[in-house]
């Protein structure tokens, strides 16, 4: 067994960068902290209210009950309409800045709307944003952004040839998988973004992307590589599923089937006529 030896600064990094790709992006103390024996905090409205003296033959005063806690509610209703109220991309984007309706806007840092060229007639749709990308704002910039680059390059494309967005335009906390919930909050803008670029082709990139867009529950693996016609929002478009860029870094030996849809999508490009 190896001896124990401080760790030098590019091992440090190493384990910083590993420990941030799995979530953890909140400082803890050095010492444990049983919660157990941990007294619950009094919130300032449960606090007890000083019990009036009452005078001879009269009740003591009741303290008034606490305020209703703060539920926060959203509408899926009220996201449909300004989703439809957007005439343009730069709408849109401005009106999610402004959406207070969706509750992983709360420890996002921003939002992650778009990049590559609105005017595309390809469209790549992932699932949602990890750290690197709600860092900078851009979908697809971390490690896995890198490997897409090097997937669209093999078969003659690049972020200006593309239009690249996410089914949920906040990163969930610890990068989890959106709930039902918060997925219907954001279809709608989703749908639109789908209606303003009006792409002839879109590629899902992932499982919970194709299941969004496809309307199913079936499994990544069964129906990547295939194309179908689909209606996003009023925008009917072919689409086809692929493997997401972060699943073939984890399962290098994925990288074949990916290259199978990449080069069906060269094939679709030029049976339409699309350049790149």
């Amino acid at each position: 067994m190896s001896e124990d030896r401080p760790l030098n600064h590019a091992e440090m990094v190493s384990v910083l960068e590993w420990y941030r790709a799995a979530g953890v992006d909140i400082a803890v103390g050095e010492e444990p902290v049983d919660r157990f024996a941990q007294r619950p905090p009094v919130r300032p409205q449960q606090a007890a209210a000083p019990v009036k003296a009452a005078l001879p033959g009269m009740a003591p005063e009741r303290p008034a009950p606490p305020p209703p806690p703060v539920v926060f509610q959203a509408d899926p209703a009220e996201a449909r309409m300004l989703a439809a109220s957007a005439q343009s991309l730069g709408e849109l984007e401005a009106t999610l800045n402004a959406y207070e309706g969706c509750g992983l806007k709360l420890r996002a840092t921003q939002l992650v709307f778009a990049d590559g060229n609105p005017d595309a007639e390809i469209m790549l749709i992932g699932e949602a944003p990890g750290a690197e990308e709600d860092r900078q704002g851009k979908p697809f910039v971390g490690k896995s952004g890198q490997l897409l680059d090097r997937m669209l390059a093999a078969i003659g494309l690049d972020r200006t040839k593309v239009y690249i967005a996410n089914t949920v335009p906040w990163r969930p906390p610890g990068n989890r998988t959106p709930s039902p919930e918060e997925m219907a909050l954001c279809l709608p803008f989703l749908h639109r973004q789908v209606e303003l670029v009006a792409p002839r082709l879109i590629v899902t990139l992932g499982g919970p992307a194709m299941q969004t867009v496809f309307s199913t529950t079936s499994g990544i693996l069964k129906m990547r590589g295939k194309w179908s016609e689909v209606v996003v929002g009023n925008h009917g478009v072919q689409a086809m599923p692929t493997l997401h860029p972060a699943y073939l870094l984890r399962a290098p030996a994925a990288k074949q089937q990916a290259w199978r849809d990449l080069l069906s999508l060269r094939l679709k490009m030029d049976e339409l006529g699309i350049g790149g």
